[in-house]
């Protein structure tokens, strides 16, 4: 696959729906370098299927609700374009873009990607067995599976997206998805957050396989 260009900074200049709907159809980029071999690397990508808008202080799921700041989530206050990644569950890493403005906490969830490139390496990394062909859609079906798959973690906290260094997003659609062709939903998991349980911030591309099961 050609490289392409990442998104600039001006892409995440904007609110978080916006981006959550733009964002599909792009490409999330994670380059692996080998530790043996410093000059070697491996592209490991995926085509952005699902995300979720989190919409900082008024919004109940938020991190940043009612203007929560910790070092934990300090990024989230950062500029758009940065990588903002979390743990959660003692277990689990998820991946956020940050949009906006500084000190306006808002920022988009990647939900699920469709993978395209070194998925065999995404397979160890996930160590889902062997048989890949009912597995493949499942690979990065979810926010913590795309972050094992590719290998996402605190680490990565703060990396500037617009760069292609460790971890960005390339521009592989010129324009948003036409209306269409993504879904809104409410939000997943989020059941004790008043009346933001139910506000449709989940979006993601119709009839895609690779998005994460209604049940998780």
């Amino acid at each position: 696959m050609d490289k392409l260009s990442p998104l600039p900074r001006s892409f995440y200049h904007r609110d978080p729906v916006t981006v959550a709907r733009a964002l599909l159809g792009q490409t999330l980029v994670r380059i692996i370098e080998h530790k043996r071999q410093p000059t070697r690397v491996t592209r490991l990508a995926g085509i952005i299927v699902e995300t979720e808008a989190y919409l900082g202080l008024p919004d109940r799921a938020a991190h940043t609700y009612n203007g929560r700041r910790t070092p934990r989530n300090q990024t989230m206050w950062g500029d758009g374009g940065h990588a903002y990644v979390y743990f959660t569950y003692g277990m689990h890493h998820c991946v956020n873009a940050v949009v906006s403005q500084p000190d306006d906490p808002v920022a988009v969830l990647i939900r699920a990607l469709q993978p395209t490139e070194g998925i065999d390496l995404m397979f160890q990394h996930r160590n889902t067995g062997k048989n890949r062909a009912q597995k493949q859609t499942q690979l990065c079906a979810g926010p913590a599976r795309l972050c094992q798959a590719l290998q996402i973690d605190r680490t990565l906290d703060g990396t500037d997206l617009t760069q292609t260094h460790t971890l960005y997003i390339e521009r592989t659609r010129p324009r948003t998805l036409p209306k269409n062709q993504i879904i809104v939903t409410p939000r997943i998991g989020i059941p004790n957050a008043a009346d933001w349980t139910a506000k449709p911030l989940r979006f993601y591309i119709r009839n895609n396989p690779h998005v994460t099961p209604t049940h998780a």
